[in-house]
């Protein structure tokens, strides 16, 4: 088509390219047959290994900090935040600021975050002060479990960033500019007034000849 330029092949790479895990895996190529991926049994070990720390880790908080029937439960409120606090640190660490280590992620968030938080325990929690008729304590339970994890997570992403001296996102533009989120760009809408579309083809070929 006359005066549309070439796709660009610089610039961020698009979302459907980048692999699942840029730790421990390279993106699979398209299409219906894909190679079978190895076992990567060391991953699944760093992974077992970081679990069984962070469980016994939260074992031993909720132990330390017991909850009584029908109050708020604190133990866990309080494990899942600082765990939502520290993966949103982790990650800034992980992607920009460390260099390229294989078992980092699989280790530290799967592994110990991953085991550290809890979802079971919060819906146990929240089912058994619902059945027991404790159903303010239930909503503010639920209410404020969901809003502080998502308020650490930003807090630990933009301390992260302080720390590494990197800019705080705040917007698809700077995540764009730093080269990690692909976000397309909206194309001039061809104008209706008389020459708008002598305009735009004149513009696309460099100017009017």
């Amino acid at each position: 088509m006359r005066g549309e330029r070439p796709p660009s092949t610089s610039g961020p790479r698009p979302a459907e390219d980048l692999p699942v895990d840029p730790d421990s895996a390279a993106p699979l190529p398209a299409g219906p047959e894909r190679p079978p991926r190895p076992r990567q049994w060391d991953v699944l070990a760093v992974i077992a290994l970081g679990g069984g720390l962070g469980s016994v880790a939260r074992y031993e908080l909720a132990q330390a900090w017991p909850t009584a029937a029908g109050t708020f439960p604190w133990a866990t409120f309080t494990i899942n935040v600082t765990g939502s606090l520290l993966l949103g640190v982790l990650m800034v660490f992980v992607l920009e600021i460390w260099p390229p280590n294989r078992f980092a992620r699989p280790f530290l968030g799967v592994g110990i975050l991953g085991g550290y938080t809890t979802f079971s325990t919060y819906t146990v929690e929240l089912r058994g002060l619902l059945a027991t008729g404790h159903f303010a304590v239930a909503d503010a339970y639920a209410l404020t479990s969901l809003v502080a994890g998502l308020a650490a997570v930003w807090t630990g992403i933009a301390l992260a960033r302080r720390l590494g001296r990197l800019p705080v996102r705040r917007g698809p533009r700077r995540r764009s500019q730093a080269g990690h989120t692909a976000t397309a760009t909206a194309r001039p809408e061809p104008k209706t007034g008389p020459g708008g579309a002598g305009e735009m083809a004149a513009s696309s070929e460099g100017g009017p000849r």
